[in-house]
């Protein structure tokens, strides 16, 4: 009988695969509680009004309980990004609060996966970074600099290099994973 870990031991991921596997709501209470800091903040963001972001926050917990069930998710971080600001622009929408938002232009995919872009690097991390850019393939280089060096969206980028948008996306996710794999191999963090 395999030995089981106290569940505040378990890593995110095992988190997550005991969520899908077992389906228990004490493993997804875990780590929804995890991130709550991001959610609110991010409620916050879009809400405006810390009670707006706080039932904000307690309606996800409902909403991903149930969703989590639904799909298949790849990374849950970037998912319940999406799903929380979606559900941020959905309520600004029915306060009757204009937001015009192309979600097909926006890329969620930020949060821990990639924060080398996101913020101040040492010189070493600088460094990985430059060297690992070099070593993507070239659309993988191009559309990561056009989107986060530019601040150009895929709109954008389609137009720039004629790519087309689904490519551009893929090119993006697949050279940020490419680019962390590579970052966190030069600088000995695997």
């Amino acid at each position: 009988m395999k030995e089981r870990r106290k569940i505040t031991t378990l890593s995110n991921d095992e988190l997550f695969a005991l969520c899908k596997e077992e389906e228990q709501p004490n493993y997804f209470g875990e780590l929804y509680r995890r991130y709550i800091p991001m959610v609110y903040g991010l409620c916050l963001k879009y809400l405006a009004n810390e009670n707006e972001a706080q039932d904000a926050v307690m309606d996800l917990f409902e909403e991903v309980s149930q969703k989590i069930k639904q799909y298949k998710i790849q990374n849950f971080h970037t998912w319940l990004y999406s799903v929380a600001k979606n559900h941020c622009l959905l309520r600004l929408r029915k306060a009757k609060q204009a937001i015009f938002v192309n979600l097909d232009d926006i890329f969620v995919e930020n949060g821990d996966l990639f924060t080398l872009l996101d913020k101040e690097k040492s010189n070493e991390e600088e460094s990985a970074l430059r060297v690992c850019m070099n070593e993507l393939k070239e659309e993988q280089r191009k559309s990561i600099h056009f989107f986060y060096y530019e601040n150009k969206s895929y709109a954008d980028i389609v137009s720039i290099t004629g790519y087309p948008l689904e490519k551009v996306k893929s090119y993006i996710q697949n050279g940020k994973r490419n680019l962390k794999n590579c970052i966190m191999r030069l600088l000995n963090l695997q």
